[in-house]
């Protein structure tokens, strides 16, 4: 219901207090006092720990399968859509002050003695509180030098202290950052990565030192950091939709269709490109759902139907005409 009509958490629980459809739609008595709010938060962070929500989907089409609304060899779909990080946006300069910042905060948690005699108060003007600069900041690349200058020292400092010892996840997430905007040029001077240097891929770049699976991405006019998700489900004319399956992969890491074979599957107006199956995602079982034809929209739902199905006998492909089960990808 939440989902539906789109209210906050305390409008929802509002709502089931008060509203009488919703107590119909939950099966709740007409005195029923509900829930508080924080409620629904909690749920669904209980929701999200280990693998809870696969294992709800995994019953819920078992018993749908027992009453017959949802069958094997039917007509499938996958469509993507984009999932903001929960994560603002930062420059190049934002991102490793506050990666630096994490670091600190990170060691002055487990080993504050590591930090003396390397924290002055320049430091604490620098990196005492969480990073929020203006559009066009002051000497903003003497400021980025100076910033990385301080993360190798720390870094430095850490492997003085602790040899051998494995590094935190701040200072993991931080060592990541300065690879990847940083370079020793030829006279061992640490500066900024520049173009001619090589920037680090989309793909694999950091763009929150707090959210490190996030990627920016670029999909036409839509720009975006965070992941894609990609939904299966049913799509018969003669039944009901149903979700089947839902997997969040990180927005970069699809970027291509498996390569096409010639031929085509055409079945009303439903028309199919054919392709290889491929094994290049890792197994992710289909939930027993086994498709006689998978359409999908979209060379990055291409992939991922080729993620989902993980099938050697798998027909898929991108959906080359709108109609029938494509009218709704």
């Amino acid at each position: 219901m939440q989902f539906l009509h789109g209210p906050s958490d305390r409008q929802a629980a509002e709502a089931v207090r008060c509203r009488i459809d919703f107590k119909y739609a939950l099966g709740l008595e007409l005195d029923d006092p509900g829930f508080h709010h924080s409620v629904l938060s909690d749920f669904r962070d209980r929701l999200a720990q280990g693998d809870r929500a696969d294992a709800l989907l995994d019953l819920m089409l078992e018993r749908l399968r027992m009453a017959g609304l949802v069958k094997e060899r039917g007509r499938h779909r996958t469509d993507s859509t984009h999932v903001l990080a929960t994560a603002r946006k930062l420059t190049r300069l934002e991102l490793v002050t506050e990666a630096v910042r994490a670091a600190l905060e990170e060691l002055a948690r487990h080993a504050p003695e590591m930090l003396d005699g390397l924290v002055t108060a320049e430091w604490g003007e620098r990196y005492g509180r969480p990073v929020r600069m203006c559009s066009q900041p002051s000497h903003p690349v003497a400021r980025l030098t100076q910033t990385g200058l301080d993360a190798r020292d720390l870094l430095g400092r850490f492997r003085e202290n602790r040899p051998g010892q494995v590094l935190g996840p701040m200072l993991e997430v931080l060592r990541q950052i300065m690879v990847q905007h940083f370079v020793v040029d030829a006279r061992g001077q640490l500066r900024p990565r520049t173009e001619r240097d090589g920037l680090a891929p989309a793909r694999i770049r950091i763009e929150s030192p707090y959210e490190t699976g996030a990627r920016w991405v670029r999909r036409g006019n839509t720009r975006w950091t965070g992941y894609l998700t990609h939904v299966t489900e049913t799509c018969d004319e003669t039944s009901i939709s149903v979700i089947t399956d839902v997997a969040t992969v990180a927005s970069a890491a699809v970027t291509r269709l498996p390569e096409c074979v010639p031929g085509t599957v055409t079945i009303g107006r439903f028309t199919i490109v054919t392709t290889p199956s491929t094994r290049a995602f890792a197994d992710t079982p289909s939930r027993g759902m086994k498709p006689f034809v998978h359409g999908c929209r979209g060379k990055e739902s291409g992939v991922a139907m080729a993620y989902l199905l993980g099938r050697e006998d798998a027909t898929i492909g991108m959906v080359k005409e709108r109609g029938g089960c494509g009218d709704r990808a």
